[in-house]
């Protein structure tokens, strides 16, 4: 039986609107990322979607973000965390790599870690979660760059990128016989 993941970014933070790197810190949800997440429930609530497990990072802005969507218990994974970036963290997005395949190593020199350890760290998180007996139809929300190295890790990612993972973006993969398959990917509008 296929199973269904819908692995979502959490709604825009302080951070996001200052144009701040934002990894392992922490910001709020502003006015527009509690929109964006009442947005997200509200096609989950339109296409008849429900959920029989939900996880979250255990950043805030993740368990924050879910609580707007759903009102079932949860379970926070340090494994659905941000990348790590280091003493970049909290400095301004210029400083930022852009080229997914510099960003392998670019923020090593900066304390952080590499972006084939998020999307190593994330496909063993989910598949863990998806392997579990019960879990036919799992949310999860993560963030920017994590979702976007769990798709390289399933196909290519170019086309999705140029489109951008906005805040409250759903990717909805299915899961079979191992292996994950991305299906639509849902920006919600506010």
């Amino acid at each position: 039986m296929t199973k269904r993941l819908y692995l979502m970014r959490h709604g825009q933070t302080r951070f996001n609107e200052q144009k701040k790197i934002q990894g392992w810190c922490d910001s709020p949800l502003t006015a527009l990322g509690i929109r964006q997440a009442q947005a997200a429930r509200r096609w989950f609530e339109e296409n008849g979607i429900s959920f029989d497990h939900a996880y979250c990072s255990t950043s805030e802005r993740c368990s924050d973000t879910l609580e707007l969507i759903t009102s079932q218990p949860y379970t926070r994974l340090k494994g659905l965390k941000e990348m790590f970036y280091g003493q970049l963290e909290g400095e301004s997005e210029r400083l930022s790599c852009n080229d997914p395949k510099a960003c392998e190593t670019y923020y090593l020199q900066f304390g952080g870690e590499s972006s084939n350890t998020t999307r190593d760290r994330m496909v063993k998180t989910l598949t863990e979660i998806m392997n579990q007996e019960g879990h036919q139809s799992v949310l999860a929300v993560s963030h920017g760059g994590a979702c976007f190295n769990f798709l390289r890790a399933v196909q290519a990612p170019t086309e999705e990128l140029k489109k951008e993972f906005g805040n409250c973006c759903i990717f909805v993969y299915t899961y079979q016989e191992g292996r994950f398959a991305l299906d639509q990917v849902v920006r919600p509008v506010p």
